[in-house]
């Protein structure tokens, strides 16, 4: 007689799914459908095993029935959050803030003698962030001086510390000009490493920072003049999304601008905006 299988210890019981679905959506927004529940259980294996726990069952009656959400909130939200980035992803944006935001702001009255800010509001790894010093950087030089600042923020206290090592593998800078990767980025002398840095003085003005998109308030150093909130409004609800925009708008000075993701929408939404291109709107 064959022995039963062993039942997988990383499956999780249903009901502890959808009470870990709630909290995650209503602590960060993010809804975890069904179909990704495999998905979360991959996720959480490092916690189970880091913690000792015999199976995920274990784990989940720690969360729910021994205030272990206290401790352990916060890993859970960045176990689940998609990271996915890339340098100058969606490069059609990146064109449209030289080709025509810049030149408006820089001799309009939104900026004046202000330096510009920046914010990239979902700024994962740092590889938008960084993608916008590089382009800010060089149309400082290159066309008209410009003093700039850049703040990159992210609910995942992890991915926040990669963006300000600013450390990454050279497979992933590929999609940067090759200009650019001789101005603004260091190779690591250990070449088997194959490790790219981004220079110092770049690194010194973008900051990185903990942020919630769903908190009801932002408390930013100031108002920004763009705004790059790309590929994250797609993880929330429709209400969800009308709120957090809603309160990126209030962050935008009158005139400054948002880009969204070329696969996200805001048609329905009565905010404070003009599309001026596709996926680009004017704060007016």
């Amino acid at each position: 007689m064959s022995a039963l299988p062993r039942p997988d210890p990383f499956q999780m019981r249903q009901h502890d799914f959808e009470r870990l679905s709630r909290f995650i959506v209503d602590v960060s927004g993010i809804r975890i459908t069904p179909p990704k529940k495999i998905m979360v259980e991959g996720r959480l294996r490092h916690r189970v095993r880091a913690l000792g726990f015999a199976d995920i069952s274990e784990y989940c009656d720690y969360l729910f029935h021994e205030d272990g959400l206290a401790d352990e909130a916060e890993r859970i939200i960045d176990a689940v959050t998609t990271n996915k980035t890339d340098f100058f992803r969606e490069a059609e944006h990146f064109h449209y803030l030289t080709e025509a935001v810049l030149p408006r702001l820089a001799g309009g009255r939104a900026l004046g003698n202000e330096a510009l800010q920046v914010w990239s509001a979902a700024a994962s790894t740092g590889a938008e962030a960084y993608s916008l010093a590089m382009t800010l950087s060089d149309w400082s030089q290159m066309v008209e001086p410009l003093r700039w600042s850049i703040l990159g923020t992210d609910i995942c206290r992890e991915v926040l510390e990669t963006a300000a090592e600013g450390i990454y593998p050279e497979a992933m800078i590929a999609p940067v000009p090759a200009a650019m990767r001789g101005r603004y980025l260091l190779r690591s002398r250990d070449r088997e490493a194959a490790l790219v840095r981004i220079v110092p003085e770049l690194r010194r003005q973008v900051t990185f920072a903990r942020l919630n998109l769903i908190d009801t308030g932002y408390r930013l150093p100031t108002a920004m003049h763009v705004v790059f909130c790309r590929n994250v409004l797609i993880y929330f609800d429709k209400p969800t999304q009308h709120k957090v925009l809603a309160r990126i708008c209030d962050s935008i000075v009158p005139g400054g601008y948002l880009f969204v993701g070329h696969s996200e929408t805001i048609t329905g939404f009565p905010l404070p905006l003009r599309q001026v291109a596709p996926t680009v709107f004017e704060r007016v």
